[in-house]
């Protein structure tokens, strides 16, 4: 069984919550649940929880406030919020998981199944500073990329390429490392800057800062710096050409 805290200011959200859990998850048992930041520390200190569900925003502070109080925090988070797009932006970047309110069983559980992985701790607690970093800075210049060998925590600027993989995405950065990650391809494209990056192909996102030239052959091909050629998607051409001689 896994010990879980839900922690919202609003009652209906918290009984949502908790309804949905006894309905669906019977592996996890609510030990407590808080109102606000203060509450909720408290509650997070005496139970020793395996998962927290967390709202944003709350009468006493945030969400970030209270994990701002935990020091060495070993307990999942999964975030519950209203529609917010620098949250979802900021939780998507730092690979935590989120509720939109009112949130559905199904989105729940698959949240839940994420949670259930077993990360290192050492990995929760950068997981979080990044994300407390985020909320501070509002700049999104790092990314955490969930891939099948743990976290990888990465300057997006060190990125050079990425290449769809079926469900997963290969990323390929500047130090000649490459990482195969399960998020897919149009994941990302909806999470880095367009420009630098640039979707040429259904298959292809490249960073534009490392493209050397524009090859007509066969249709057209970007050459990036490290000697690769990428090909161009006929619709993508003439955004890819604009985006090159600005």
């Amino acid at each position: 069984m896994l010990k879980a805290i839900i922690i919202d200011d609003e009652p209906d959200a918290r009984k949502n919550v908790s309804f949905l859990l006894r309905e669906n998850c019977p592996d996890i048992r609510i030990v407590a649940e808080a109102d606000g930041v203060i509450a909720g520390a408290q509650a997070i200190k005496q139970s020793d929880p395996d998962l927290v569900f967390l709202d944003i925003q709350m009468e006493d502070g945030t969400g970030f406030d209270l994990l701002d109080a935990i020091e060495k925090p070993t307990f999942q988070v999964i975030f519950i919020t209203a529609y917010n797009d620098f949250a979802v932006k900021a939780f998507r970047y730092c690979a935590i998981d989120y509720l939109l309110k009112p949130t559905s069983s199904q989105l729940l559980l698959e949240a839940v199944k994420k949670a259930k992985e077993k990360i290192p701790t050492h990995q929760i607690k950068n997981q979080i500073d990044h994300l407390m970093q985020l909320s501070n800075s509002k700049s999104f210049d790092r990314i955490v990329l969930p891939s099948t060998e743990g976290l990888i925590f990465l300057d997006i600027k060190h990125i050079r390429r990425m290449e769809a993989d079926g469900s997963y995405t290969k990323v390929f950065t500047l130090d000649n490392e490459t990482y195969t990650v399960s998020k897919s391809l149009k994941d990302f494209e909806s999470l880095v800057s367009s420009p630098p990056f640039c979707r040429i192909h259904q298959s292809h996102l490249i960073n534009m800062h490392f493209v050397k030239k524009y090859l007509k052959e066969d249709g057209g091909y970007a050459l990036l710096d490290d000697g690769t050629k990428v090909m161009i998607a006929r619709r993508r051409k003439e955004y890819f050409i604009k985006l090159m001689s600005t």
